[in-house]
């Protein structure tokens, strides 16, 4: 059954507003109600638990062939209840709930346009895209503008980066929304926007002051199309969906049929259940790779932080390069004396990970081109089938398969993406060819082709179209400088993490404030996993010497528990073997958490302030527990009943020590047993920028509890 509303004239009735049926979650506590307002703009407004959340936000896409923003009638289709559940490759659960109800709302202009608008609502959040069927005149469209609009009820308290073309690597700012523009460097877009303001990335991540409210917005199912900032009209409280365009200023050039990514909103009152959502991953399509069984989480080593701490400070071999792209015989080319990525230094990480039970050794710098990267604005150039003379392919390659390792591969491309993809069926063979069941992506610069940015549309395209191919040939990828993800991998379960956020490596820069990682989880793994490079155990580069001084702003104990917080298929043990050495009790716990899970619980949660989650590994009954703090010292609250019931446990502790601080004493740490089960409380310390790792088995025996 459908409904049609026909939008009277504004002289007969100007404050006359057609509003369709709203679509009430399944549970009844969020509704989203489409509507078309007088002068023929498309609505919606949202509400959770009887109170606003968004107040007649404005719908619709302009293009140069054709305007969907004005329409004369609205028709609303028949609604849809769906309730199923579907197993992920890996995950933080093993089995996801999808239920929802669905809504296709028509929009038909004067002359006879139509598009549709499609609501969902869930449990834990909304979403809608808009659908354009094949119709006369417009069938290409030169989009210019996507007009949606997220009109919020109150000025809420944001966690906010500048809306960036081309890097994720900020810093977060929290601040009302009517205070961004005074609080937070941004980026002014040049062309005119018909809002003034400033604009921000998503996720974005947002809280009431006072109510008690979370929420969270960004876009799900990112494909062909740009990604979507936000302006900021900061008067009015009023973001508005800004689309990456390309130096000519054309956002997308599409072709109906076609449907955009979904625009969402994850809501709740409690913030644990922001975590929890798994809406993103739900509104993208199944997984489109038949056979999986050769997708494995892994956890790796690399020659990476050496190059950071001054250690080796080169990824090129040679001191030397040209301008111009390619050198043709590197042979001829002197050593510099400083290049890690070679046989013999990759063959001690390989020794490494052996000894330890890490599954694979990322090694970066081992390919020829890096001495061009020198003139990079004008020339970048990498080969990816081509070794520098001191790195043995073959002789690697062996020695690994004899430790039982496997090799990670690294593509820096410069952006150079064009350069990539006509490269890249050889890469990827060279790959197989050479035993590399994974490769680490890298997009640092501007992007080549020169008419884009990171998060255009070209761009997105590209991203996509490396893990497709990779999957043809049986590899997993790890982009790095990519656009933040948006849930594809569960359609594409081998693009198994992404950076596209200020990760680990920054601790080398100045450090990340504590805060910064009790906000990841709130934003940018929305999206989906990070490879954030945890397991730092030597922050403090004066260490190392060279002149470096300062560093990371983080605790030992700290980054175990990020292994748990910030859950990824692939994590790293970035440190330096001889550091990991140094401390053989706590390393334990990387050794042995666990990448792939089949349940999660979170605990405690507040975004910017702490996170404490419990975690099962998958195809196991043992638990993990994780809890980091911002840069004030607390108190973990924590409950386990989440265990087994008449079930006895022992858990081992990694915790911050008596006198740790992110400050002064970061290597302060201490490991205790105790026994627990499920009617314990457990009172934990954390200290300032601390953190505490907790794995749970099951015991024989509970004396002395």
């Amino acid at each position: 059954m459908t409904k049609k509303y026909t939008v009277l004239p504004a002289f007969l009735l100007s404050a006359f507003i057609a509003s369709a049926t709203p679509l009430a979650s399944p549970d009844g506590k969020l509704a989203i109600e489409p509507g078309l307002d007088s002068a023929g703009h498309p609505t919606y407004s949202v509400s959770f638990n009887g109170l606003p959340v968004v107040s007649s936000g404005i719908l619709g896409l302009k293009a140069d062939e054709a305007d969907f923003t004005s329409f004369a009638e609205i028709k609303e289709g028949a609604v849809v209840a769906e309730d199923n559940t579907w197993k992920p490759v890996w995950g933080e659960f093993e089995t996801i709930r999808d239920n929802y109800t669905e809504m296709p709302v028509e929009y038909t202009t004067s002359d006879g346009r139509k598009i549709t608008v499609r609501f969902r609502a869930y449990n834990d959040g909304v979403a809608f895209r808009y659908e354009i069927p094949e119709q006369q005149k417009v069938n290409y469209l030169t989009l210019r503008d996507e007009a949606t609009t997220f009109p919020l009820a109150e000025d809420l308290s944001v966690f906010a980066i500048p809306g960036d073309y081309d890097t994720d690597e900020r810093l977060y700012v929290e601040s009302p929304v009517s205070q961004l523009g005074k609080r937070m460097r941004v980026r002014r877009h040049t062309e005119s926007s018909g809002i003034p303001g400033v604009s921000v990335q998503t996720p974005l991540m947002a809280k009431s002051t006072k109510n008690k409210l979370y929420v969270n917005i960004h876009e799900a199912a990112l494909v062909g199309y740009p990604a979507m900032a936000l302006e900021v009209d900061t008067a009015n409280i009023v973001f508005k969906a800004h689309l990456t365009p390309d130096r000519n200023g054309v956002r997308g050039y599409l072709q109906a049929p076609f449907h955009t990514p979904w625009r969402t909103l994850i809501i709740s009152d409690d913030a644990r259940d922001i975590l929890a959502s798994q809406l993103i991953l739900n509104l993208n399509e199944p997984c489109a790779i038949e056979n999986t069984d050769w997708i494995k989480p892994m956890k790796f080593v690399g020659v990476w932080w050496e190059m950071f701490v001054g250690r080796s400070r080169t990824w090129a071999y040679s001191n030397k390069y040209n301008a111009k792209p390619g050198i043709t015989d590197y042979s001829s080319l002197e050593s510099n004396g400083r290049h890690p990525a070679n046989t013999e230094n990759v063959k001690k990480y390989i020794d490494f990970a052996a000894e330890n039970g890490i599954d694979g050794v990322l090694v970066e710098g081992w390919n020829e081109g890096w001495e061009d990267w020198a003139g990079w604005r004008k020339n970048r150039q990498f080969i990816f089938d081509k070794a520098y003379p001191d790195f043995d392919v073959e002789a690697l390659r062996d020695y690994a398969a004899e430790k039982g390792v496997k090799l990670i591969m690294h593509h820096e491309t410069a952006a150079n993406a064009a350069d990539y993809e006509r490269q890249l069926d050889r890469a990827f063979q060279f790959m197989v060819d050479n035993n590399y069941p994974a490769v680490k992506t890298g997009y640092v610069g501007h992007i080549i082709p020169r008419s884009e940015y990171h998060s255009s549309q070209w761009m997105v395209d590209h991203y996509l179209h490396v893990a497709q191919r990779a999957a043809d040939y049986k590899i997993m990828v790890d982009s790095h400088e990519a656009v933040r993800p948006t849930g594809l991998c569960r359609t594409w379960p081998n693009w198994i993490a992404q950076e596209s956020a200020r990760g680990g490596e920054f601790e080398s820069m100045g450090g990340n404030p504590p805060e910064h990682t009790c906000l990841l989880p709130f934003t940018r793994l929305k999206g989906g996993p990070m490879d954030y490079t945890p397991g730092l155990f030597q922050a403090d580069l004066s260490y190392y010497g060279e002149g470096k001084n300062g560093g990371g702003k983080t605790t030992l104990a700290r980054q175990l528990a990020l292994y748990v917080t910030m859950a990824s298929p692939l994590q790293m043990a970035c440190d330096l073997p001889e550091n990991y050495n140094r401390f053989p009790d706590a390393f334990q716990f990387i050794r042995d958490v666990p990448l792939d899970w089949s349940d999660s619980r979170w605990l405690e949660a507040e975004p910017g302030d702490y996170i404490t989650v419990a975690r099962r590994e998958k195809n196991g009954n043992d638990w993990y527990i994780g809890g980091v703090t911002d840069e004030n010292a607390r108190i973990a609250m924590l409950d386990f009943s989440f265990l087994e019931p008449g079930k006895k446990y022992t858990a081992t502790i990694y915790e911050d020590g008596a006198d740790a601080d992110f400050r002064s004493n970061q290597q302060s740490y201490n490991i205790r047993k105790i026994k627990v089960n499920s009617k314990t409380k457990l009172k934990q310390k954390v200290a300032p920028g601390g953190g505490f790792a907790i794995q749970i088995k099951a015991a024989d025996d509970l004396a002395g509890l």
